[in-house]
């Protein structure tokens, strides 16, 4: 994978799952926007699979393979 790939997916993952996300918007109503923002990291499957992309997008930067 390249740069420019992952951070197409990132986007497109971002536009498809998080934009108007009821489960964040309720969590936020009802605790705030830090323990929305903790779930999305921690316990949403779209959020894992961000993180594992941006991993991804640090090993290319940093040079890693």
């Amino acid at each position: 994978m390249n740069k420019l790939s992952i951070m197409n997916e990132i986007d497109e993952m971002l536009d498809t799952y998080c934009e108007g996300c009821f489960v964040k918007r309720q969590i936020r109503k009802d605790h705030g926007k830090t323990a929305a923002h903790r779930f999305c990291i921690s316990e949403c499957t779209v959020g894992s699979q961000l993180r594992f992309l941006g991993e991804e997008l640090n090993k290319i930067g940093t040079g890693e393979k």
